[in-house]
């Protein structure tokens, strides 16, 4: 062959290579395990105090840029859990076989959501999908303002807790104040920011007060419509004892602070 023939073949094979090694990534994703590691965040970071502000929309921009990081990365999580059980649906329809371990950590999930699965078919995935979902980050945010006091509460400061979630087990977490005597309730308490957000979206996924809120973003997504947080706040109106009210306080902060977001 002739030797210019050869260089030229032999150039292209090397861009050829090169081309192939950059896009990979992007072309091939890596693999990622049927239910991926829960993002952490180090229970030794304290809260900030947010009090320390003299101008508001100092401090709410503080709060946000705290808060939704840890929001973002746990909603890619949901996302990417979410993708998992579609593949597996598509699998069990089509008669694929499905081993023992992606169905004990399929269980793992059913019963993180509460949803009985003892025999798959779409029904259970269908159920699986309506909670396993996002909740928007402005809904998250706006919630934690309210219920946190913009997190200068001392269930938030001294445990992670900016949205107000009860626990029923004496020394969960902190006695209220102004509980009432026959009352055994706590606020609880958490080790990290990420285990607070995590438990309180997967209230809001799982728990049957806010089975209207899971209904109004399965009816978006299947309409291929965008998640929103004015949307979803309608299916809240037992987060609170002030029912409507505080539904319509959410929407004003989500109007008011959006901007700071």
């Amino acid at each position: 062959m002739h030797k210019s023939i050869r260089t030229r073949l032999w150039v292209g094979a090397i861009t050829f290579i090169a081309i192939v090694a950059f896009f990979y990534p992007f072309v091939i994703p890596p693999k990622v395990k049927f239910i991926p590691n829960e993002v952490r965040f180090s229970p030794s970071s304290p809260v900030p105090d947010f009090s320390q502000y003299e101008r508001v929309t100092d401090k709410k921009k503080a709060f946000f840029n705290y808060l939704k990081p840890e929001v973002e990365r746990q909603n890619q999580w949901i996302l990417i859990l979410r993708s998992k059980i579609i593949l597996l649906q598509e699998r069990v329809s089509s008669g694929a076989p499905v081993s023992a371990s992606e169905l004990n950590k399929l269980k793992q999930v059913c019963d993180n959501y509460n949803v009985k699965c003892a025999t798959l078919n779409d029904a259970v995935f269908d159920e699986l999908l309506r909670k396993v979902d996002i909740i928007p980050v402005e809904l998250v945010l706006v919630q934690a303002a309210n219920e946190s006091a913009w997190g200068t509460s001392r269930f938030a400061r001294q445990g992670y807790n900016f949205f107000g979630l009860w626990c029923f087990r004496k020394g969960c977490g902190f006695v209220p104040r102004r509980r009432d005597e026959d009352s055994a309730h706590e606020v609880a308490r958490f080790g990290s920011l990420s285990e607070g957000v995590r438990k309180y979206l997967r209230n809001l996924n799982r728990h049957p007060a806010y089975e209207e809120l899971r209904v109004i973003r399965s009816v978006l997504r299947n309409n291929q419509q965008t998640i929103t947080a004015s949307a979803l706040i309608e299916g809240l109106l037992s987060y609170s004892e002030r029912g409507q009210a505080y539904i319509e306080e959410l929407h004003a902060m989500i109007r008011v602070n959006r901007k700071y977001m």
